[in-house]
């Protein structure tokens, strides 16, 4: 394999996409704007606070209790079984527990506890709807004994995920745009060179098919590396995102880009048109976008459509990237990493003798 043949194809590539500025700005636009857009609807501005309470007492006190909450137009109370998991629960919102003989505790001027769960990682919320129980508790036991203290809470802490939906979006805009920059940029490539005679001229070197795939698969590589650093850096600044690169999210970046060019070479070899290679392009990306949990949960859809879902290579590359970059779970990740970095090496090696220059 000759490596000045391969560097020469790659920075050529290079400054072609460099000289096309509409090129520069959408590769690193575009998925800017999604995760802008999409951060700001499910990961934007508080307007109201969720408190879960479990009413183990169900007496004339504690019913007072909890309309006293509902009164607090910033607090939207929603009521628990008394057999409900408490745990599971706080996990989303704090949980506030009213213990069994509230009402008799009160009546009897003893002393008796509220339990308030919450989950320590939610700093600022945790705040906010400990000031609304301090608040009604103290007016509780100014009512009841002149400020003399009968009522309080005690504060016990659920160690939850802590993930949002931010969380969970980031990764899969990274594998998106791998996918569709390599996809779209080796049909395009692909097409243009055979409708412009270069792949006859490259019949003339002593540049090899496998060669120039290659080149074309580093030179995308190189443009989606620039493109995850971009949306990972906007994902921390903006949403303050808890998640970083490591050398198995880098792997999987480098299987996905690899894979996915493979699969525009693939494509691009029954496209015979400049104007008909998008829409070649669309047919594959589309589907993969919306199907392998670059949005949404897979567990939203309906089971067929999981089913689905786990055969597109996307899927594993979101999931590959979620398990390495947010959930750190290392053993998940790197066997997402094999199946991508398999499904890359076979779609090479069926793209380079599909790639037949002797017949364009």
């Amino acid at each position: 394999m000759r490596i000045k043949g391969i560097a020469w194809e790659i920075k050529a590539s290079i400054k072609n996409w460099y000289r096309n500025k509409g090129s520069v700005f959408w590769t690193f636009a575009f998925p800017v704007l999604l995760i802008l857009l999409f951060g700001e609807i499910f990961s934007g501005g508080n307007d109201g606070y969720t408190i879960y309470i479990q009413d183990m007492d169900d007496s004339f006190a504690s019913q007072a209790f909890i309309d006293a909450m509902e009164n607090i137009s910033a607090v939207k109370v929603k009521i628990i079984g008394k057999d409900a998991n408490v745990q599971e629960y706080a996990k989303e919102h704090a949980v506030l527990r009213i213990p069994e003989g509230f009402y008799n505790a009160i009546v009897s001027r003893q002393q008796c506890n509220f339990t308030l769960y919450i989950d320590p990682s939610q700093h600022q919320t945790n705040s906010v709807i400990i000031s609304f129980i301090s608040s009604i508790v103290d007016k509780m036991n100014l009512e009841m004994n002149n400020a003399s203290v009968i009522v309080g809470y005690k504060i016990e802490e659920v160690v939850a995920k802590g993930f949002e939906y931010i969380d969970f979006f980031v990764p899969g805009i990274i594998g998106m745009t791998v996918m569709t920059s390599a996809i779209y940029g080796s049909i395009e490539v692909y097409v243009k060179y055979r409708k412009r005679g270069l792949l006859k001229k490259l019949l003339t070197t002593s540049f090899k098919r496998g060669e120039w795939i290659f080149a074309k698969m580093v030179y995308q590589l190189l443009i989606n590396f620039f493109s995850a650093i971009v949306i990972l850096a906007v994902g921390i600044a903006v949403f303050h995102l808890k998640a970083s690169f490591n050398f198995t999210s880098v792997l999987i970046i480098i299987a996905a880009s690899f894979a996915f060019t493979g699969i525009g070479m693939i494509i691009a070899r029954f496209v015979n048109e400049e104007e008909t290679a998008d829409s070649a392009a669309s047919a594959i990306t589309f589907p993969m976008m919306f199907l392998a949990g670059t949005f949404f949960p897979l567990e939203i859809m309906p089971s067929f459509l999981q089913t689905i879902a786990k055969i597109l290579p996307l899927y594993y590359v979101n999931e590959g990237l979620r398990n390495a970059m947010i959930y750190h779970d290392a053993n998940a990740a790197m066997l997402n990493a094999v199946v991508i970095a398999t499904f890359a090496i076979i779609v090479f090696g069926i793209g380079a003798v599909l790639t037949n220059w002797k017949e364009e």
